[in-house]
């Protein structure tokens, strides 16, 4: 069993190590990646992270892809093959915010995307951001959630009129696969608990299965402490105290819950960076909030979450000095309580000092 889980862990996330050597070790080659500028405010806050990282010389190269205006028949929804080709080759990728029109036939473009690229655990990093106060301090927790399956898998059917039935799919494959990530992740972040979150109390099948698959990986890793928490309790001990989780690690809906839940102790969806996670080390970093048709060329849209999104990717390709300098001119900026964060300029005071990056220009924070 243990030979298993290594390979699943290896396949997984074998080649993201393997890609992220080639491209920290060819810094001066770029970085080819897929840009989703999305719908509303997506493309405008989408020309400003590409600004930004074009200041600060990351070695990137975007290639642009749209939403159709038609379904493509070969992805069921408006998103086309070439674009997902795209992730698919490029193997990194950024996602403005996309609008499904509810109740109206069409397939979710991000339940698209995470079917057709597996994207099995999307993982949110929630953190208190200085110089923007909330009821919490010092808030330092990551949410992984299961991507591909449970109430999520879209396998709905009325039984009789008036009577209607949705499946939740629990696999024991998808299960040891995010619970393989997320300690991995705990091992290599530093971080010291990993939580499952469940209602296996209720869902005794289903999330019984999770709850067994999390255990059989924790045994791998003993010097990362494991506890069980039921879904309703967690919610109410993070409203009472976020400090005492570490990683959290859950099924699709309740992880769909649950980090919107951590992004509102810090400041909400505009502050929170998520990055989606696919085996053979695929990556695609997204905004997690709405379109925002109503504000949509304004100019005034906040793009801090695709910000921080896009510097999840360049960590996860260990491009570590891009990232800390973006990452640490926003924290300056929002130490300094500034209203306007939109353009980064690039100084250096002496060719031997160490590259100052600062915000200069304009969007409003919240």
């Amino acid at each position: 069993m243990a030979s298993s889980g290594f390979q699943l862990l290896k396949r997984t996330l074998g080649n993201r190590s393997t890609a992220a050597r080639f491209f920290s070790s060819v810094s001066s080659t770029p970085i080819r990646a897929t840009l989703f500028p999305g719908d509303g405010i997506g493309p405008e806050i989408a020309e400003s992270v590409k600004q930004i990282f074009k200041a600060a010389d990351v070695p990137i190269e975007w290639e642009e892809h749209y939403v159709g205006t038609e379904i493509d028949p070969r992805t069921q929804s408006f998103l086309t093959w070439e674009s997902l080709e795209s992730v698919r080759q490029n193997r990194v990728g950024l996602k403005g915010p996309m609008a499904t029109p509810i109740g109206k036939g069409h397939r979710s473009l991000n339940l698209t995307l995470r079917k057709e690229l597996n994207l099995y655990a999307n993982v949110r990093p929630c953190y208190s951001l200085p110089g923007y106060k909330t009821r919490y301090d010092n808030v330092n927790l990551i949410t992984i959630r299961e991507n591909t399956e449970g109430e999520y898998s879209g396998l709905e059917h009325q039984v009789v009129r008036g009577v209607v039935e949705s499946l939740k799919i629990i696999t024991r494959q998808a299960s040891l696969r995010v619970a393989e990530y997320a300690f991995h992740y705990a091992k290599e972040h530093g971080r010291e608990r990993v939580s499952a979150i469940h209602k296996a109390n209720i869902m005794q099948k289903t999330d019984g299965l999770f709850l067994k698959c999390c255990r059989e990986v924790a045994e791998k890793y003993p010097d990362i402490k494991y506890e069980e928490v039921v879904i309703d309790n967690c919610c109410m001990m993070l409203v009472k105290n976020p400090a005492l989780f570490d990683v959290l690690v859950m099924p699709n809906l309740y992880g769909d819950i649950i980090s919107d839940l951590c992004a509102g102790l810090v400041g909400g969806l505009g502050l929170t960076p998520s990055c989606n996670i696919g085996e053979g080390g695929i990556a695609l970093a997204e905004a997690v909030h709405g379109s925002a048709p109503d504000i949509a060329g304004k100019n005034s849209a906040n793009p801090t979450t695709l910000l921080l999104s896009g510097v999840s990717i360049l960590r996860h390709l260990n491009l570590h000095d891009k990232p800390d300098q973006i990452q640490n001119a926003s924290s300056t900026q929002l130490q300094k309580g500034s209203t306007e964060l939109l353009i980064l300029e690039v100084k250096q005071r002496q060719p031997s000092s160490p590259m100052q990056l600062f915000i200069i220009s304009k969007y409003v924070l919240e």
